[in-house]
């Protein structure tokens, strides 16, 4: 008779307050970009390009340990240790965070994007092996259980990130564009310092615990040569894009109506998907040392997580951009016949901020909230519970992740009277009418993958039309509510993706994290197109994004009901 394995729970609790952390500094992306911009007066595109350090850093940090635990012949992760690769994860932030306080007082953009990827270079090491260490935390049986906590725990992270870094930045979770011109750096500086302080401690105490295990797997590294050459050259070209982009577009004496960021972003989205493609093309007249690549699922998945993750980040990061044109709509009498670019210089020569661009970290915050809302709904089929109470709790749950969200953000607006302006939080209260829609796309989803992802798919594209064609309210609750529809994606296209790879499953897996990629690529090709045309406009590339995803989950079906895999049988793993 097996015994149970106790769960470490101080280890446990250690480890969710570093998924913490990763949430609070994605999330308050979506406030720092329009800082940023307007301090550094940086073009749209420019702005976005603090995403591409983020996310870049995440690819570069996994195909790194993929390239020398390939080379080496041996998984260099599980060789540290999960406890040490999170230390060692944890202390590479700890250097980036402290060179925040440098890099800001240069004033240099460049410097700043330097540390930032320093910051999440870190994090990739962190939740690499952050995952299979929670699992180690107690009994394999519920380890899922102690994944969906730290990934509410993380969820929680992206909601109240953009209240604090607003109230750290301003002293107010109102952002006033007068107020940021005037603001000096020492107050960003200040909490970047906080921020490397508390990682150290945590690496500290990760470090000397003596009741944290050194937990290992058993695992074993593929080592498929063709697949390992593609990955190789494609990073070298994506290397080599960013590289051009980062040298051209942050120095000095930039040319803002050149296009030449267009075309480098495009060559190396091209370079990742025709090489995916072709290695899947391929492998099927000869698979021999191709791997994971013969598996049109994981192929197209791997689009799928790219695709994902920049829709995800870039509806947000060029939100704020969007909220200020909503106040002041160039399709409105308020500047008939402005041009965008015209109506941008107007903006800067008046530092206007209107009614909705103050409101950007609430927005932001109720952004990431739908996500934490979508993904605590989502942990209910976790629990053993009656037919009955499941479907109640489908209805319960999001309105008590909606109710935090406002919680967060009444605390988030206390006045220096120490009173909660409880008003402050009423622009936001009809979304409680929008989750409506979520509850119901879970309900037909019926807890399948598949079906799930193609439902959420189709309600991002109508949700992303009915933002670019409204204004007002509408207009804003369409974008957020990307969020609800985001929030259940990266579980059901993990889950689709990995059917039917056998003693692949891991490579496939690592390919999988690689792509959070997405997150380098989107946001500033949308934040291009804006400066060409429009912010309007520029929402066209979310939209692309969720009719991928949409594709991706009607193609599988027939993908894998051809491999003699049920698709209705798969359940999707936490996120």
């Amino acid at each position: 008779m097996s015994t149970k394995k106790p769960t470490n729970y101080s280890a446990l609790y250690t480890l969710i307050g570093v998924f913490f952390f990763w949430g609070f500094i994605a999330a308050s992306n979506g406030v720092f970009i329009p800082f940023c911009k307007s301090k550094f007066e940086l073009s749209q595109f420019q702005s976005q390009l603090i995403d591409s350090s983020f996310y870049f850093a995440y690819y570069i940090g996994a195909f790194l340990l993929f390239l020398f635990s390939v080379i080496g012949k041996k998984d260099i992760l599980n060789a540290w240790g999960f406890k040490n690769g999170i230390v060692y994860g944890l202390m590479m932030s700890v250097v980036g965070a402290f060179l925040m306080f440098p890099a800001l007082a240069s004033n240099s953009f460049a410097f700043i994007l330097g540390a930032l990827f320093i910051i999440a270079l870190g994090f990739s090491l962190q939740q690499t092996a952050a995952q299979p260490f929670a699992i180690s935390l107690g009994d394999e049986k519920t380890g899922a259980h102690r994944l969906n906590l730290a990934g509410g725990i993380n969820s929680f992270g992206t909601t109240i990130g953009p209240v604090i870094f607003a109230l750290a930045l301003l002293g107010t979770t109102k952002l006033d564009e007068s107020l940021i011109k005037q603001l000096s750096l020492s107050t960003v500086e200040i909490l970047y310092v906080i921020i490397g302080l508390a990682f150290l401690f945590a690496g500290l105490l990760f470090k000397f615990s003596k009741k944290l295990p050194d937990a290992k797997l058993d695992a074993t590294i593929e080592n498929e040569n063709k697949a390992t050459v593609l990955m190789t050259v494609i990073s070298v070209v994506l290397v080599i894009v960013i590289a051009m982009i980062f040298a051209k577009y942050t120095g000095t004496n930039i040319d803002h109506a050149s296009n030449q960021s267009l075309y480098l972003l495009i060559t190396g989205i091209l370079a990742l998907v025709i090489g995916l493609l072709y290695a899947n093309f391929d492998s099927k007249k000869n698979p021999a040392g191709w791997g994971a690549f013969k598996y049109p699922q994981l192929v197209l998945g791997m689009i799928g997580i790219f695709v994902y993750v920049g829709t995800e980040v870039t509806i947000q990061s060029n939100f704020g951009e969007y909220l200020k044109h909503l106040d002041f709509s160039i399709f409105s009498a308020d500047a008939p016949g402005t041009t965008y670019k015209e109506f941008n210089d107007m903006l800067k020569a008046q530092t206007v901020t209107g009614h909705w661009a103050s409101m950007t970290p609430m927005l932001v915050s109720l952004y990431w909230g739908s996500l934490m809302i979508g993904r605590w709904a989502g942990a209910i089929s976790v629990f053993n519970m009656t037919s009955k109470a499941k479907k109640m709790a489908f209805i319960i749950v999001p309105y008590i992740a909606f109710l935090v969200i406002l919680l967060v953000n009444v605390i988030g607006g206390i006045s220096v009277e120490n009173k909660f302006p409880v008003e402050n939080i009423y622009p936001i209260l009809p979304y409680a009418a929008v989750i409506v829609i979520q509850i119901i796309g879970f309900y037909f989803g019926q807890e399948k993958p598949a079906k799930t992802l193609l439902i959420f798919g189709i309600l991002g594209v109508l949700a992303m039309i009915t933002g670019m064609y409204t204004t007002g309210e509408v207009a804003v609750f369409a974008f957020v509510s990307g969020g609800l529809f985001c929030s259940v994606m990266w579980p059901s296209i993990f889950s689709l993706s990995t059917q039917g790879l056998g003693k692949y499953t891991s490579q496939g897996s690592a390919f999988l994290i690689m792509m959070i990629l997405g997150g380098a690529f989107l946001p500033p090709l949308q934040g291009k197109i804006a400066d060409m045309f429009d912010i309007n406009v520029s929402y066209w590339v979310p939209v692309i994004g969720f009719a991928y995803l949409a594709l991706f989950a009607f193609m599988v079906k027939g993908i894998l009901n051809k491999q003699g895999i049920d698709v209705d049988d798969v359940h999707s793993a936490g996120h």
